[in-house]
C-alpha cells in the first residue's frame, strides 16, 4: 500500500517509507486508566505523499529520520485534522 491510498479509518494498513521528521518525546496520561506513556510523532513519506505516524514508547528510541521503516497490520484515525497511522497493539513496526 503507498501512503497516497490511505484513508482515515482503514485497518490492516502495510506501509514502507522513509522517515523524514520526529518530535521530542512527551508524556501522556492514558483515559482508560491512570498510566503514563511517552508519545512521539514521526512523518513518514513515499513517493505518493506523507502521513504521521504516532510512535509509543519503545519505538521511539527505535526509530530515526531517514530510516526506513516498514508498518504491517497498522491502522489510521484522524486526530485534530490529520489522519495518523499507528501500528497499534496487533501490528509491527520494523526498521529495515
Amino acid at each position: 500500500m503507498k501512503i497516497g491510498e490511505i484513508r482515515d479509518g482503514d485497518r490492516n494498513v502495510n506501509v514502507t517509507a522513509t522517515v523524514i521528521e520526529k518530535s521530542e518525546a512527551r508524556e501522556v496520561r492514558s483515559k482508560y486508566n491512570n498510566e503514563t506513556y511517552k508519545v512521539a510523532d514521526a512523518t513518514l513519506e513515499d513517493e505518493t505523499g506523507t502521513i504521521k505516524l504516532t510512535l509509543w514508547n519503545e519505538q521511539i528510541n527505535q526509530v530515526r529520520v531517514d530510516d526506513r521503516v516498514k508498518i504491517e497490520n497498522g491502522y489510521t484515525k484522524s486526530f485534530k485534522g490529520d489522519i495518523q497511522l499507528t501500528s497499534g497493539k496487533y501490528g509491527t513496526l520494523q526498521v529495515i
